[in-house]
């Protein structure tokens, strides 16, 4: 069974079909899905996801490009929720400079919090880095980040990127993109990498693989990054999906 690590199933994308999307995912081989926050309101409709589907874990946390309606009141509120039953990680947090809102010192200082809340609760992190490499491994370097650890999410950067955090013991969220065929600098990185240090992810609706590319993604698309992973690495589909269901149960200490 397929473990997805990163969707967003709240999205506004689905909301003609949620339930009987979601209702449909185990019957297709989708063992668990964790759909992460990525601002306050997400988070909350996260929380609404995980109550309703057993098999849905939640993560906590504020995209970058939504840090400027962050406060000290709502890191409180962040803090309470992590303790919940089924919240997995903090995220997804990090840096965003693509579309540069709000201005990169604010991302930054609402990074570093929410590295400090993770640390706090004990929880991994879900990093999301967007033409951002240097800032985001600086600051994953300065805050001590492979205490709490967790995942490079979306991971678009290089071998020489990857290789610093696979050092630390991060993961390396891998999905769609991987099919494209202008992918080459992500191949090149799934063929270095470990495969114990890989998990898939749809973030859906975004990013689906080919041959649905520019649809609307799902965890059902996942078995095509599948069948990429298992090309690019020589091992079987069966070999991918069970080595990347263990790594996503350790990376959220699922046991």
């Amino acid at each position: 069974m397929i473990f997805d690590t990163h969707a967003h199933y709240d999205d506004e994308a689905f909301n003609e079909d949620r339930d009987k999307l979601l209702l449909s995912l185990p019957e297709n081989g989708i063992e668990a899905v964790v759909n992460v926050g990525a601002s306050i309101q997400s988070t909350k409709n996260t929380l609404e996801l995980m109550k309703k589907y057993s098999f849905v874990y939640g993560a906590a946390g504020v995209h970058p490009n939504e840090t400027a309606e962050l406060n000290e009141h709502l890191m409180d509120w962040l803090r309470h929720v992590a303790g919940k039953e089924k919240v997995v990680a903090i995220g997804e947090i990090g840096l965003d400079y693509y579309w540069n809102q709000p201005e990169p010192e604010v991302q930054k200082h609402w990074f570093v919090r929410q590295l400090d809340l993770a640390r706090e609760v004990n929880l991994p992190v879900i990093v999301h880095s967007r033409d951002a490499a240097k800032d985001t491994l600086d600051i994953i370097k300065a805050e001590n980040a492979r205490d709490m650890g967790g995942v490079i999410h979306c991971f678009s950067y290089s071998v020489e990127m990857a290789r610093e955090y696979l050092s630390m013991g991060f993961y390396l969220g891998i999905g769609g993109v991987l099919t494209f065929n202008n992918a080459k600098k992500l191949k090149e990185v799934v063929d270095y990498m470990p495969m114990d240090q890989l998990v898939l992810e749809t973030d859906c609706p975004y990013l689906s693989p080919v041959p649905n590319r520019g649809k609307r993604n799902s965890s059902l698309n996942l078995p095509y990054v599948v069948k990429a992973v298992s090309e690019i690495k020589g091992i079987s589909e069966e070999e991918v999906i069970a080595v990347t269901r263990e790594n996503a149960r350790r990376m959220y200490r699922l046991g």
